[in-house]
């Protein structure tokens, strides 16, 4: 297959594509660096991206931005951020990405356990990710061709522990193989409109 990952050189992203990349061709897709360039921030650079690059059999999305914040320090603006980047950002990857998926192809985004277990400082990334998932579960009832859309929703890396440990007290951090096995689930399965937690 034809892969196309986006957030690909990310601490998930590397090693999805590690693992993808065994059977088959992979296009990284990044802000900064990558096979391609796109902030799927603009409508217009993921469009830019899959001009570039043509069809494709499977998207991986592994990317977005959201603010963390004391909810009485959020604004306005702390909250667009999310909701243009993370929500949106993974939305016009379908609306504009499935126009160039080959039939039967799917489309995997990333949220996290946030939409079912906050913590303190996530009200704004709690509310993108929950809003994805009633997203994915809606658009895969109308998407056509064959296409798949599905989310994969981990809790905290073990790549990632040490980073973010003491936002989430008494969580057990994520083996990476388990997290590997959601995007495995999404790409090769049958399932669509599933969020697939990973969350043990």
């Amino acid at each position: 297959m034809k892969i196309l990952i986006i957030g690909g050189n990310g601490t998930i992203g590397k090693t999805i594509v590690r693992h993808f990349k065994e059977n088959n061709e992979i296009l990284i897709a990044g802000r900064s660096n990558g096979d391609v360039l796109v902030d799927i921030a603009d409508s217009n650079s993921i469009k830019s991206m899959f001009e570039k690059i043509g069809n494709v059999d499977a998207i991986i999305c592994i990317a977005g931005e959201a603010k963390w914040a004391d909810f009485n320090e959020l604004t306005e603006d702390d909250y667009y951020l999310g909701l243009k980047s993370k929500l949106m950002g993974q939305v016009n990857l379908v609306r504009i990405g499935h126009n160039y998926l080959n039939p039967n192809g799917s489309i995997t985004l990333s949220t996290g356990i946030l939409a079912d277990d906050p913590v303190v400082k996530t009200t704004s990334a709690s509310m993108v990710n929950g809003a994805v998932h009633s997203f994915v579960q809606a658009v895969a009832l109308e998407i056509e061709n064959g296409i798949r859309v599905n989310a994969v929703s981990s809790g905290m890396v073990e790549d990632a522990f040490e980073k973010y440990k003491d936002y989430f007290p008494g969580h057990n951090p994520i083996p990476m193989n388990k997290v590997i096995n959601g995007y495995v689930r999404s790409v090769n399965g049958k399932g669509n409109g599933e969020i697939i937690r990973i969350y043990n």
